[in-house]
């Protein structure tokens, strides 16, 4: 049988089990129901053992929630070792009164799987076993044509505070050639795409103090420098008129866009008025000049004000001049920057553009780093060959605005990325009535199939 045949003919076996997976409420960011977290991770060992894994274990993670490890060697040991990365906890599920049903019991509409979890990411780690099988039956062989490694975790939805320290821990077994990611979107249903890069976060927080006590404005106004003025005047230098960042040394290790890779977004049926609807009835796009939306949101780094207070905000006048003044900014950062370094820039920037009289301190925080995969790599071509034999048609590139531990995969690894995901926007993955088209998961599990041979093949290339 070859492998889209074994996929349709295998299909209501691959629905039952996930609707099963899918009634456990496995909430990492509930304390409530990480006993359910651990029941879903047992869940998936069995079913990767009953699919036919040699290795199929739970990993625990010290303090935090339990990991699954699954392992299925290629009969030749030369073959390249592939880890599929993805995780088994999923989003809270309030407000529950929107929910068309109960979130973890799963029903089928008009074509879609709707229940927490069908897209992100529990749908997506389990078209995989189906594409597994699917290979195994075609060329006929007990033994995948590449060293299939999964590693899906448990506290995804919840920032992965352990995720760095399991990978450092167990590096050994978890070297691999290629890493697979498993929870993205495409564009649409019929413009399959892959997503090639994620946009990192750093996040910090400024207080500019002045005077020991709020001021009279009357008696000392236009005496003494005024923080609140201060932090808005700081705060609007972070541009300049073309919309670039003024921080200095902030785009040294920015990894511009290659004439191809602004081609093939540019080929994306993008519709910038329909967009501007979208974000909240949006009256004009804007950012920096010289690039188009998509490449503004997705492959250039941003700073962005998200509050700042101070002084006195409640009904009526006080005039005052403030003894504070607060902001937060946050930058999504792009490759090669590094959270660490964009957070400490902008704190010498602060510290350097603070008026005489006031005091700046800038609180950082953790961040989150960017990741990168280059569009000619050999897992991203092998990974688009195998996309487009199970869609049938190009697959264009995209690329997202949010990252997860994907950096930390890479840099602890040392394995380049590639994305297999057919979840879309559309799917409401983090609000209710989660779903995902039934259809793109076989198709998801078809790509799975190919990719396995694609990436073999291209190692004997």
């Amino acid at each position: 049988m070859d492998i889209r045949g074994y996929v349709e003919s295998n299909a209501p076996e691959f629905f039952a089990a996930l609707k099963e997976w899918l009634t456990i409420p496995s909430i990492s960011a509930d304390p409530g129901r990480h006993p359910d977290v651990r029941r879903s991770a047992e869940w998936l060992v069995a079913h990767l053992q009953a699919t036919g894994f040699p290795v199929a274990e739970v990993w625990e993670t010290g303090e935090g929630l339990p990991a699954v490890y699954g392992e299925w060697p290629a009969a030749d040991p030369g073959a390249p070792v592939v880890l599929v990365y993805g995780h088994h906890d999923v989003q809270p599920v309030e407000p529950l009164e929107e929910w068309i049903l109960t979130p973890f019991e799963p029903i089928e509409r008009d074509g879609r799987l709707l229940a927490r979890g069908a897209s992100d990411d529990k749908g997506q780690v389990l078209f995989h076993c189906l594409g597994i099988r699917a290979c195994l039956a075609a060329s006929g062989q007990s033994a995948p044509p590449v060293t299939i490694k999964l590693l899906v975790e448990g506290e995804e939805e919840s920032g992965s505070p352990y995720f760095a320290d399991l990978l450092r821990r167990e590096r050994e077994r978890l070297a691999c050639d290629v890493i697979v990611i498993s929870d993205t979107t495409m564009w649409a249903a019929d413009v399959p795409s892959m997503c090639t890069s994620m946009r990192g976060l750093a996040d910090t927080e400024v207080t500019l103090t002045g005077p020991s006590r709020d001021l009279h404005s009357g008696s000392f106004g236009g005496g003494v420098p005024n923080p609140l003025h201060a932090m808005a005047s700081l705060l609007a230098g972070l541009h300049d008129v073309h919309g670039r960042i003024t921080i200095p040394g902030f785009y040294d290790k920015v990894v511009a866009l290659s004439d191809e890779e602004r081609d093939l977004l540019a080929r994306l049926p993008f519709d910038e008025k329909q967009w501007l609807e979208e974000a909240g009835g949006s009256g004009a796009t804007y950012g920096e000049q010289g690039f188009s939306t998509l490449e503004r949101i997705w492959a250039r780094p941003t700073a962005e004000i998200n509050g700042m207070w101070g002084g006195h905000t409640g009904p009526g006048t006080k005039t005052i001049i403030p003894k504070q003044a607060h902001a937060k900014v946050t930058f999504r950062l792009v490759a090669d920057q590094d959270p660490k370094e964009v957070a400490e820039a902008f704190q010498a920037y602060v510290h350097a553009n603070t008026p005489a009289g006031l005091q700046s301190e800038v609180t950082l925080g953790s961040g989150v780093r960017p990741c990168r995969s280059p569009i000619d790599s050999p897992a991203v071509l092998a990974g688009r060959r195998a996309m487009e034999r199970a869609f049938g048609k190009q697959v264009l590139f995209t690329k997202e605005g949010g990252s997860g531990p994907e950096a930390d995969l890479a840099d602890i690894l040392g394995a380049p990325l590639v994305f297999i995901a057919v979840g879309l926007d559309s799917d409401q993955i983090h609000a209710p009535n989660e779903s995902i088209d039934m259809s793109l998961l076989l198709r998801g599990a078809k790509a799975s199939a190919y990719l396995w041979e694609e990436l073999a093949a291209s190692a004997s290339r």
